[in-house]
């Protein structure tokens, strides 16, 4: 049985599982992002309600691993980031901890259990609050780097010059400290920063997504201009790594349309070209973190807490 936990900057989300699709919900907590004994308590806390004891621990935790020092970063949880998370949590807690991204552990989800059943490789596209994803190939994470690997949100490759504009858009500043990543200029602040500068409006994504369905020009221009931003990389992405399927998930993932339109305008620009649709919604209805994080230890070999 493995004690699998989603941990964001709010929450810490926990369940059990024995298989993919055997993954049952227990508790929500609060996070606490500022004191790494009050951390291991809250996970602690978690094991101990258990009947019997896992046999491993896995989370799913947005956060990076730097691969030179093998220390964390997590910004929305301050009392990890510099730690060693993996081998200090094993150590406090007595068992084996495995420590995965959310976008890979998404990504492993909707391998296993979601849009990517069946296919061979499958990215799993994070286009919400922020974008990122994850790479999993013959049911395998490709998680080089500690987390990095899969983040195509982030390297100053967004276009300035667009086919659908008349004048330059503004390279906007990223908050890994580059300028003119796809993480600043197509999630969902960047969908409201591209509106301003297009349509001169201020207005919340889910505002311009509904203006958008109704025919407003505006609005209209600053959907194209997201599509012809993100379209070009995201094809890119796929000619690189020959995935078959993009699943995609975060918050601008709600909008069929709007994911629709962004395969519709992504497919030609791959080489395969295919027929069928290639940028699909994420299909993974329960917790993605939690079935992920249990699908990566599931898949693991055991090694020692210490």
């Amino acid at each position: 049985m493995i004690l699998c936990f989603d941990i964001g900057g709010s929450a810490v989300k926990s369940a059990i599982a024995s298989s993919a699709s055997d993954v049952r919900a227990l508790a929500r907590l609060p996070t606490p992002t500022d004191d790494f004994d009050a951390f291991v308590a809250t996970l602690r806390g978690a094991m101990a309600a258990l009947d019997t004891r896992p046999d491993r621990i896995a989370i799913s935790i947005a956060g990076v691993v730097d691969p030179r020092t093998g220390r964390a970063i997590v910004a929305n949880i301050p009392c990890l980031t510099g730690r060693r998370m993996a081998p200090e949590l094993s150590a406090a807690l007595g068992i084996e901890v495995l420590v995965a991204n959310d976008a890979d552990c998404f990504a492993l989800a909707e391998a296993g259990a979601g849009a990517g059943r069946g296919h061979d490789v499958v990215f799993g596209a994070i286009i919400g609050t922020g974008i990122g994803g994850g790479l999993v190939a013959d049911g395998r994470l490709i998680a080089s780097g500690g987390g990095y690997a899969g983040e195509w949100g982030h390297g100053p490759v967004a276009q300035r010059l667009l086919d659908c504009l008349d004048a330059p858009l503004p390279r906007y500043q990223c908050g890994c400290g580059l300028k003119g990543c796809l993480d600043a200029t197509c999630s969902a602040r960047g969908i409201e920063r591209l509106h301003r500068d297009i349509a001169g409006a201020t207005l919340g994504s889910r505002e311009i997504l509904s203006l958008w369905h109704r025919g407003d020009p505006g609005a209209a221009r600053t959907v194209a201009a997201w599509l012809e931003l993100l379209s070009g990389p995201l094809a890119m992405v796929v000619n690189l790594t020959g995935a078959t399927v993009v699943a995609v998930g975060g918050g601008l993932s709600n909008d069929a349309g709007l994911i629709t339109a962004l395969d519709g305008a992504t497919r030609p620009l791959t080489l395969a070209r295919p027929a069928r649709p290639l940028v699909v919604q994420a299909q993974c209805r329960t917790e993605p973190g939690l079935v992920g994080a249990a699908i990566l230890a599931l898949g693991t070999p055991a090694r020692d807490a210490a």
